[in-house]
């Protein structure tokens, strides 16, 4: 479930990068530091009748701009992703879902962090699953909070 709050926000991240609204991804639950986001089977089949590896790889670094959404303060930070590597464990042929979060802690210290030295890095290890709940890919991704340069200056 989508928490009100987040509504909005999560109807405008389906749709903020063409390709990745062209895969049909669905943010399905979205509360505070945290997501579940599924990657529908079709239109993301590939030659030989399984989800496209690209589609996969899509999931997991879609990720990290949703719990951002859901976890930093917008008005003084924003995120890129530094590095995605992802292991194929078994083929999906169904639609894949990843569950993603961070504990107010990791919150708290990613933005002091961030607001000291103008960025921080955070690290996520991730599995994308299939209906069946079987993990059909591993992910560890990082990605980085910066901050907004001061208007002020």
């Amino acid at each position: 479930m989508i928490e009100e709050k987040y509504r909005d926000g999560a109807a405008f991240l389906e749709k903020a990068v063409h390709v990745i609204e062209q895969t049909g991804v669905k943010i399905v639950d979205l509360k505070d530091r945290y997501a579940k986001i599924l990657m529908p089977f079709a239109p993301n089949i590939n030659h030989i009748g399984i989800m496209y590896g690209g589609s996969l790889f899509i999931l997991a670094e879609f990720s990290g701009g949703v719990i951002y959404y859901t976890s930093f303060d917008h008005a003084r930070f924003y995120p890129i992703v530094k590095d995605v590597s992802i292991r194929f464990r078994r083929p999906a042929t169904t639609d894949v879902t990843l569950e993603v979060s961070l504990s107010p802690e990791e919150v708290e210290a990613i933005e002091k962090a961030a607001e000291k030295d103008g960025k921080k890095d955070w690290t996520m290890n991730l599995e994308l699953k299939d209906s069946h709940g079987e993990v059909c890919c591993v992910v560890q991704g990082t990605w980085q909070l910066r901050k907004f340069p001061d208007q002020n200056q």
